[in-house]
């Protein structure tokens, strides 16, 4: 069963840091670019 486990942990760990990932993109791609235009003026 250890290896069962091993690969359960896995791939639970596999889809939450896709999840994550996927929302951090998301939050970076709709959020207002205020970063490029603090760039931008310096």
């Amino acid at each position: 069963m250890g290896i069962s486990n091993f690969w359960y942990y896995t791939l639970v760990i596999v889809v939450i840091v896709h999840i994550l990932i996927a929302f951090g993109y998301l939050m970076y791609k709709l959020s207002p670019k205020k970063r490029d235009k603090k760039k931008n003026e310096n």
